[in-house]
This record gives C-alpha cells, sequence and structure tokens, in this order.
C-alpha cells in the first residue's frame, strides 16, 4: 500500500490492520511522517514535531503488539496536540509570544488519555493565540490555510488539527470547543468535529473547574473514527468536578440504528442570521437527506433569545481571568481582540454575572421542553463559507455588520449557551468547492445520539470521502 493511501484509512481501519499485525506502528508512523515532510511546509499544521520520540514509541508499541498484550483503542495511531494542551516535556506555546518557549511537566488530561489508549503523539498543531477567534493565524508560528483552497483559512481555534487530520498527517486530532472551535474547522476542512457535553471529556489543569463553556473533544474524518477517539477521551476523572461518568466504552457501541419517525427541527438561520446564500444552499440541500432517512423534518428553532449575553458575559469573564495578569509584562506581544476581550471583562459586575446564570438556568428549561417535542435540531455550523486566509475575520455577511471579531460564529455559540451536544458532519460543497458542515444538536448529554444520527447522514452522502485536491494527485 502506498503511503499516501495508508494515511487515508480510516482511523479504525489502521487500528484494525495494527492489532491484526497487518502493517507495524512503525510502517504507519514512518508513512505519516513522511506526509508531514510533504505538505506541512505549505500548510503549517503541525508547528512542533515529535519525530524522533515518535519512532521510538512505535517500535515499542510494535513490541507490545507482537506480545500479545491487551492494546488501547488508539494503539499505534499518529495524533498531534492542539498547541493548547499541555504536553510533559514539549513546548506548548498557546500560540503566543509569551509562553513561545514554554515546556510544560505535565500532561493536560485529554493527552493523558490519547498517550494511555496507545496514540501516539507526533507533537502540536497549531492554534490562533490563547485559542481567540476561528482563524488559525498567531505571531508565533504564522497562518494555517486551508488544504482545499490555500488562499482560505482552515477555520479555528483547532485549525492546525483540522488541517493535519484533513491532510492526511495524523489519523485523529484532539482540540477545544468555546465558541465552535471543533465544530467550525471541521465544516471549513469537510471533516466531523464533536462538541462534547461538558464533563464528558473531562479538563484538567483547569483553573476554572466549574466552567461548563470551553469543552475538549476530538475531529476526525470519519463519524465512526470520532466514536472511537471518543471512546479513548471521555469518562469520569476525580480531577474534573464535572465529568461524567459514564464510561467512554459507551462510544464503541455500534452508531447504526433506525430513524424513521424521529422528528428534527430544521433551522436554516437560527432565528435570523444572516448565513451566506451559498452556505444557506447547501444547508438547504440536506433536508432531503433526512428525510430519506425516515425522519420527519420541521422547520423550527427554539427561543434562544438570551444565548448571546450569556456567552458573551461567560467569555469576557473567562478571558479577563487567564488574560490580564498577562498584560502587564506582555500587552504589546498579545493581539488586540484578545486584549479587548480581557477588559470587557473588567467591566463585568457581579449582577450582571447572576442574572446572566439565572438566563441560562431558564435557557436550560427552554431547551428541554423544546426537545420533548424533537429528537434533534439541525442548522448550519457557520454563517460563513472559508473566507480569505489574509482576513482576520469577516466584518459583514449578506451586508448586515459584524461588531465584534466572532460575531460570525453566532450559529455555533448560541448552540455553546445552551450546553447541549452539538456535532458537524460534511454536507457538501460550494460552487468554488470550499466545504460546508451541517451541525446537529442533541438532547442534554445526548452525546451518542448525534454521533448516530450523524453516522447516518454521512452514510447516505459520502462527502467526507472527497479528498483535498492538493492531497489527490
Amino acid at each position: 500500500m502506498q503511503n499516501d493511501d495508508l494515511c487515508f484509512l480510516s482511523a479504525t481501519e489502521q487500528a484494525e490492520l495494527i492489532r491484526t499485525q497487518k502493517i507495524s506502528a512503525v510502517q504507519l508512523i514512518r508513512a505519516h511522517l513522511d506526509q508531514i515532510e510533504r505538505f506541512n511546509p505549505v500548510l503549517n499544521a503541525i508547528v512542533t514535531l515529535t519525530a524522533e520520540s515518535a519512532m521510538a514509541e512505535a517500535v515499542l508499541a510494535d513490541k507490545k503488539t507482537a506480545s500479545n498484550e491487551p492494546l488501547g483503542v488508539l494503539h499505534g495511531l499518529p495524533v498531534a496536540h492542539k498547541d493548547l494542551f499541555l504536553t510533559k516535556g514539549v513546548r506548548t506555546t498557546f500560540g503566543s509570544l509569551a509562553f513561545k518557549d514554554f515546556v510544560p511537566e505535565v500532561d493536560s488530561l485529554p493527552v493523558e488519555r490519547l498517550k494511555q489508549a496507545g496514540a501516539i503523539s507526533l507533537g502540536k498543531t497549531n492554534t490562533p493565540e490563547f485559542g481567540a477567534g476561528s482563524q488559525t493565524f498567531n505571531a508565533v508560528f504564522g497562518s494555517t490555510p486551508n488544504p482545499y483552497d490555500l488562499s482560505k483559512t482552515c477555520g479555528g481555534s483547532s485549525g492546525g488539527g483540522a488541517v493535519a487530520l484533513a491532510s492526511g498527517m495524523i489519523a485523529i486530532a484532539d482540540g477545544t470547543d468555546l465558541g465552535g472551535s471543533l465544530r467550525n474547522p471541521a465544516s471549513f476542512c469537510n471533516l466531523v468535529g464533536i462538541r462534547p457535553s461538558a464533563g464528558r471529556v473531562p479538563s484538567w489543569p483547569d483553573s476554572l473547574a466549574w466552567y461548563p463553556f470551553s469543552v475538549p473533544g476530538p475531529m476526525a474524518r470519519t463519524v465512526q473514527d470520532l466514536a472511537l477517539a471518543m471512546a479513548a477521551m471521555a469518562g469520569p476523572d476525580d480531577r474534573s468536578p464535572i465529568s461524567l461518568e459514564a464510561p467512554g466504552e459507551m462510544f464503541l457501541n455500534p452508531l447504526s440504528r433506525s430513524f424513521k419517525g424521529c422528528k428534527i427541527a430544521f433551522s436554516a438561520n437560527l432565528g435570523g442570521l444572516p448565513v451566506e446564500p451559498e452556505v444557506a444552499k447547501v444547508v438547504e440541500s440536506t433536508r432531503a437527506v433526512f428525510q430519506d432517512l425516515g425522519c420527519e423534518v420541521i422547520n423550527d428553532e427554539p427561543n434562544i433569545s438570551e444565548a448571546d449575553e450569556i456567552f458573551m458575559l461567560w467569555r469576557a469573564w473567562r478571558t479577563e481571568l487567564s488574560i490580564t495578569p498577562l498584560l502587564k509584562d506582555h500587552r504589546a506581544n498579545i493581539k488586540a481582540t484578545v486584549i479587548w476581550n480581557a477588559e470587557q471583562g473588567l467591566s463585568i459586575t457581579g449582577p450582571q454575572l447572576v442574572r446572566a446564570e439565572a438566563k441560562r438556568t431558564e435557557l436550560y428549561h427552554r431547551m428541554r421542553e423544546f426537545f420533548k417535542k424533537y429528537d434533534f435540531l439541525v442548522l448550519p455550523v457557520s454563517q460563513v463559507a472559508p473566507f480569505s486566509i489574509d482576513q482576520e475575520y469577516p466584518t459583514q455577511i449578506n451586508g448586515v455588520k459584524m461588531d465584534t471579531y466572532i460575531d460570525w460564529q453566532k450559529s455555533a455559540y448560541h448552540i455553546s449557551a445552551m450546553g447541549n451536544p452539538a456535532i458537524s458532519v460534511p454536507a457538501g460543497f460550494t460552487s468554488d468547492n470550499l466545504p460546508v458542515g451541517i451541525q446537529i444538536v442533541g438532547r442534554h448529554r445526548d452525546d451518542f445520539g448525534i454521533l448516530q444520527l450523524a453516522y447516518a447522514f454521512e452514510q447516505k452522502t459520502h462527502f467526507a470521502q472527497r479528498r483535498p485536491p492538493m492531497c489527490s494527485a
């Protein structure tokens, strides 16, 4: 098998080949390192490469396979970690000049879980500074373009992982999602990305251990691979007070099920948000797919009128906590949008936060009632298609002005405010051959349910099989 073909096998297939000793971990890691050598100089997705240690780990993995020891679900598979995750002994910059030489002494819990599952790390993936914004660029490493069109952005903030995955450099990508940072790059790069329920994939170390808005999770090229990654990353841990008790193994259950009679609320714009015509066209085309699956598709959407206020207040509060201490010594090296968000947080009062939390409770109950009528909510992931890599963020959509650097992501971050699990799955392409994803939102903590519907949709459409043009030659 040629290296390129091997690298584009699903992670599930790669894991089975290693488990049955039809290929070795050394062979698989070498193939992915060759892929990195071939494409990363152009794509700038992997910003710190750990090739030597990866090959050493592959040798040990093959010895473990040969000795018939129990193997983890990701045994021998190549991964790389978002540069927001701490990685023991490996540079972790958070995309900021303030941390350009920082080397942690511990692994973040998601990194730890992937290692325990047998995955082999090839290094770190690019992210915007402190993960702020859905355009992957920073002053340490520069920009990461979209492999489907190098003049466009890959999205973010888990953009480096998305590009490495889409171009066959890794088998599974990890990341975080506050306002869409797993769903948006998945949509922009023709991948599957999940925003799990808070606590489904625990977070540690974390100075805001009770904070429910920013969640870790995976991206993959197929829904089955995403479930495999969730099996490795999910499950309880007493270092996270909000971690859920269900074991990660639940995600190894069969994804196939009947959706006959399933009720879907279909929203083209989530209450009137501006959506680019090309994106709207792709989203509308998916209605027939869900109907073919036996679903009853009904135009409807929940009342989420307070979602914007809830999200923006809690985001600013979190940014202030993490960024303000850095401003005294590093202000000149931190991008303006991050400083703006932190200074927003300085002006927030206690009563504002309390009222926002009360509104979040009201929103939860409205969503609970909404999902008594419907099994799922389907809507766009992003309101725009991948835009110019030279543009920090869209300033208008259909003539509607975007006041801040994250306004164009409301279709994603309004869902974050709800607290419901959501998944992005490839849904088609624009006339310029740019990927567009559809977002499936499930009931409270129904992470497995959204994977099942995404899997059924994927089996009907097969959009994920379309590689980036630069990787198809």
